[in-house]
């Protein structure tokens, strides 16, 4: 995997202020994680689509909400994974 420069951990839905925010904020070599009520990005199309960002969603929120494996390019993780990303990233950002 290779480093990140910023790990953007969004716990917002989809609608909310913050989200737009996180979205906006993205540049290549960062990566987003989805948390909490972020993941149900996951049922919504249109959502962020800019393929040099990877996104990640921790997959117990998404099995809390419903949400398996989606047709979108995120990779769900575990916690061991989310901890693996953090140690990666060069900055954190939470939203």
């Amino acid at each position: 995997m290779m480093p990140i420069n910023t790990l953007h951990i969004l716990n917002k839905a989809p609608d909310h202020p913050r989200t737009a925010q996180c979205k906006h904020a993205l540049r290549p070599g960062d990566a987003l994680l989805l948390t909490e009520n972020a993941v149900l990005a996951l049922s919504v199309a249109g959502g962020h689509d800019d393929p040099a960002i990877p996104v990640y969603a921790l997959e117990p929120d998404a099995v809390a909400r419903g949400l398996g494996r989606s047709g979108t390019e995120t990779t769900l993780v575990d916690f061991s994974a989310m901890v693996n990303l953090t140690a990666q990233a060069q900055n954190v950002i939470s939203w």
